[in-house]
Protein backbone atom coordinates (compact mmCIF):
# COMPACT_ATOMS: atom_id res chain seq x y z
CA UNK A 1 0.00 0.00 0.00
CA UNK A 2 1.19 3.41 -0.70
CA UNK A 3 1.87 5.83 1.72
CA UNK A 4 1.95 10.10 1.96
CA UNK A 5 6.04 9.26 2.11
CA UNK A 6 6.44 7.17 -0.61
CA UNK A 7 4.08 9.41 -2.36
CA UNK A 8 6.83 12.31 -1.73
CA UNK A 9 9.64 10.23 -2.10
CA UNK A 10 9.37 8.99 -5.47
CA UNK A 11 9.51 12.47 -7.54
CA UNK A 12 12.74 13.63 -5.00
CA UNK A 13 13.90 9.90 -5.93
CA UNK A 14 13.52 11.01 -9.54
CA UNK A 15 14.68 14.50 -9.17
CA UNK A 16 17.85 13.23 -7.85
CA UNK A 17 18.70 10.52 -10.35
CA UNK A 18 18.47 13.06 -13.23
CA UNK A 19 20.35 15.64 -11.32
CA UNK A 20 23.40 12.48 -11.52
CA UNK A 21 22.80 11.79 -14.43
CA UNK A 22 23.92 15.42 -16.14
CA UNK A 23 27.01 15.45 -13.92
CA UNK A 24 29.86 15.91 -16.23
CA UNK A 25 27.37 16.82 -19.22
CA UNK A 26 27.62 20.71 -18.30
CA UNK A 27 29.48 22.72 -20.64
CA UNK A 28 31.38 25.78 -20.00
CA UNK A 29 29.62 28.96 -21.29
CA UNK A 30 30.86 30.11 -24.54
CA UNK A 31 33.26 33.68 -24.48
CA UNK A 32 31.78 36.47 -26.94
CA UNK A 33 33.94 36.80 -29.99
CA UNK A 34 36.23 39.23 -30.07
CA UNK A 35 35.15 43.00 -31.09
CA UNK A 36 35.63 43.08 -34.94
CA UNK A 37 35.58 46.27 -36.56
CA UNK A 38 33.59 49.26 -35.13
CA UNK A 39 29.74 49.79 -37.09
CA UNK A 40 28.33 51.69 -34.63
CA UNK A 41 28.36 55.56 -33.31
CA UNK A 42 29.11 57.34 -30.11
CA UNK A 43 26.95 59.99 -29.56
CA UNK A 44 27.74 62.41 -26.32
CA UNK A 45 24.61 63.21 -23.89
CA UNK A 46 23.13 66.73 -23.43
CA UNK A 47 21.62 67.08 -20.29
CA UNK A 48 19.06 69.56 -20.34
CA UNK A 49 20.78 71.85 -17.30
CA UNK A 50 23.44 73.02 -20.05
CA UNK A 51 20.77 74.79 -22.00
CA UNK A 52 17.97 75.51 -19.05
CA UNK A 53 16.88 75.75 -15.94
CA UNK A 54 14.14 74.27 -13.36
CA UNK A 55 11.06 76.03 -12.53
CA UNK A 56 8.93 76.05 -9.31
CA UNK A 57 6.22 73.81 -11.70
CA UNK A 58 5.99 70.08 -11.99
CA UNK A 59 5.02 68.11 -14.60
CA UNK A 60 1.77 65.38 -14.73
CA UNK A 61 4.35 63.34 -13.45
CA UNK A 62 5.65 65.37 -11.01
CA UNK A 63 9.22 66.35 -12.45
CA UNK A 64 10.37 70.25 -12.68
CA UNK A 65 9.58 71.83 -15.45
CA UNK A 66 12.49 73.43 -17.73
CA UNK A 67 12.49 76.59 -18.87
CA UNK A 68 15.21 77.36 -21.67
CA UNK A 69 17.86 79.95 -21.16
CA UNK A 70 16.71 81.58 -24.39
CA UNK A 71 13.66 82.18 -22.56
CA UNK A 72 15.02 84.64 -20.47
CA UNK A 73 17.82 85.94 -21.63
CA UNK A 74 16.82 86.49 -24.96
CA UNK A 75 14.09 89.41 -24.02
CA UNK A 76 16.50 91.06 -21.74
CA UNK A 77 19.47 93.28 -21.61
CA UNK A 78 22.44 91.32 -20.64
CA UNK A 79 24.38 92.28 -17.29
CA UNK A 80 28.07 91.84 -16.81
CA UNK A 81 29.01 88.81 -15.26
CA UNK A 82 29.00 88.77 -10.96
CA UNK A 83 32.29 87.15 -9.78
CA UNK A 84 30.05 85.45 -6.75
CA UNK A 85 26.83 83.76 -7.16
CA UNK A 86 25.74 86.00 -3.48
CA UNK A 87 25.84 89.26 -5.82
CA UNK A 88 23.04 87.56 -8.25
CA UNK A 89 19.94 90.29 -7.27
CA UNK A 90 17.01 89.18 -9.70
CA UNK A 91 17.58 85.93 -11.07
CA UNK A 92 19.43 82.67 -10.11
CA UNK A 93 19.02 83.70 -6.50
CA UNK A 94 20.47 80.27 -3.69
CA UNK A 95 22.58 79.22 -6.16
CA UNK A 96 25.42 77.32 -4.34
CA UNK A 97 28.91 77.57 -5.58
CA UNK A 98 31.50 75.61 -4.40
CA UNK A 99 33.77 74.64 -7.33
CA UNK A 100 37.54 75.38 -6.09
CA UNK A 101 38.36 79.28 -5.62
CA UNK A 102 36.97 79.81 -9.20
CA UNK A 103 34.59 82.68 -10.18
CA UNK A 104 31.59 82.54 -12.13
CA UNK A 105 33.94 84.42 -14.96
CA UNK A 106 36.14 81.66 -14.82
CA UNK A 107 34.11 79.90 -16.84
CA UNK A 108 31.55 82.36 -17.77
CA UNK A 109 31.93 84.70 -20.62
CA UNK A 110 31.66 88.00 -18.39
CA UNK A 111 28.88 89.64 -21.03
CA UNK A 112 27.83 86.51 -22.57
CA UNK A 113 26.47 84.84 -19.52
CA UNK A 114 25.29 81.85 -21.82
CA UNK A 115 28.82 80.44 -22.84
CA UNK A 116 31.46 79.77 -21.81
CA UNK A 117 35.26 80.10 -22.47
CA UNK A 118 38.49 78.56 -21.94
CA UNK A 119 41.25 79.36 -19.92
CA UNK A 120 43.00 80.82 -23.78
CA UNK A 121 39.65 83.19 -23.51
CA UNK A 122 38.69 80.98 -26.69
CA UNK A 123 34.84 81.29 -26.07
CA UNK A 124 32.79 77.82 -26.34
CA UNK A 125 29.45 77.14 -26.47
CA UNK A 126 27.23 75.99 -23.12
CA UNK A 127 26.81 72.65 -25.30
CA UNK A 128 31.19 72.37 -25.15
CA UNK A 129 31.22 72.21 -21.42
CA UNK A 130 32.97 69.04 -21.54
CA UNK A 131 36.20 70.44 -23.45
CA UNK A 132 36.19 73.08 -20.60
CA UNK A 133 35.97 70.50 -17.71
CA UNK A 134 39.22 68.93 -19.61
CA UNK A 135 41.34 71.36 -19.30
CA UNK A 136 41.30 71.28 -15.09
CA UNK A 137 40.32 67.68 -15.29
CA UNK A 138 43.17 65.84 -16.77
CA UNK A 139 43.05 62.77 -15.01
CA UNK A 140 39.43 62.09 -15.63
CA UNK A 141 39.35 63.04 -19.04
CA UNK A 142 42.04 60.76 -19.37
CA UNK A 143 40.18 57.98 -18.03
CA UNK A 144 36.34 59.11 -19.68
CA UNK A 145 38.60 58.95 -23.33
CA UNK A 146 38.95 55.08 -21.96
CA UNK A 147 35.85 54.58 -20.96
CA UNK A 148 36.47 54.03 -17.29
CA UNK A 149 34.51 57.43 -16.11
CA UNK A 150 31.67 58.72 -16.65
CA UNK A 151 29.30 55.54 -17.56
CA UNK A 152 27.86 54.96 -20.70
CA UNK A 153 24.43 53.02 -22.40
CA UNK A 154 24.59 51.26 -25.13
CA UNK A 155 27.15 48.48 -26.46
CA UNK A 156 30.73 48.92 -25.08
CA UNK A 157 31.59 46.66 -28.45
CA UNK A 158 30.71 49.06 -30.77
CA UNK A 159 30.84 46.18 -33.93
CA UNK A 160 27.53 45.20 -31.61
CA UNK A 161 25.46 48.36 -31.61
CA UNK A 162 25.91 52.14 -31.07
CA UNK A 163 26.51 54.20 -27.17
CA UNK A 164 25.87 56.90 -25.54
CA UNK A 165 28.28 58.34 -23.47
CA UNK A 166 27.70 60.67 -20.13
CA UNK A 167 28.55 64.44 -20.01
CA UNK A 168 30.39 65.39 -17.01
CA UNK A 169 27.01 67.43 -16.23
CA UNK A 170 25.13 63.88 -16.32
CA UNK A 171 26.51 63.45 -13.03
CA UNK A 172 28.01 66.30 -11.14
CA UNK A 173 26.72 69.97 -10.75
CA UNK A 174 29.15 72.36 -12.55
CA UNK A 175 28.83 74.83 -9.78
CA UNK A 176 29.32 71.88 -7.05
CA UNK A 177 30.64 69.14 -8.14
CA UNK A 178 31.97 66.95 -5.28
CA UNK A 179 29.78 64.21 -5.14
CA UNK A 180 27.60 64.69 -1.04
CA UNK A 181 28.64 61.51 0.92
CA UNK A 182 26.28 58.79 1.28
CA UNK A 183 25.69 55.23 3.31
CA UNK A 184 25.08 51.90 2.18
CA UNK A 185 21.34 50.85 2.29
CA UNK A 186 21.83 47.56 3.81
CA UNK A 187 25.19 48.47 6.38
CA UNK A 188 27.37 45.22 6.38
CA UNK A 189 26.69 41.93 9.16
CA UNK A 190 29.14 41.11 11.48
CA UNK A 191 29.24 37.60 10.55
CA UNK A 192 29.19 36.60 14.29
CA UNK A 193 25.30 37.68 13.90
CA UNK A 194 24.48 35.10 11.36
CA UNK A 195 25.76 32.29 13.11
CA UNK A 196 29.33 32.97 11.73
CA UNK A 197 32.91 32.54 13.24
CA UNK A 198 33.85 35.40 15.12
CA UNK A 199 37.48 35.91 14.39
CA UNK A 200 39.54 38.84 14.53
CA UNK A 201 39.48 39.20 10.65
CA UNK A 202 36.26 39.02 10.79
CA UNK A 203 35.74 42.03 13.10
CA UNK A 204 38.40 43.71 11.38
CA UNK A 205 36.37 43.50 8.18
CA UNK A 206 32.75 45.20 9.10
Amino acid sequence: METPLDRWMRPALAAGLLALGGCGKDQPARFQPPPGAPTGGETLHQPAKLTSVESDQKDALGRPLRVSCESCHSLRETKPMPSRPEELKEFHQGLQFRHGELACTSCHQANQPRSLHLATGEPLPMTEALTLCAQCHGPQYRDFKAGAHGGMTGYWDLSRGDRTRNHCVSCHDPHSPKYAGGHPVMPPRHPAAQGGTDTKEAQGHE
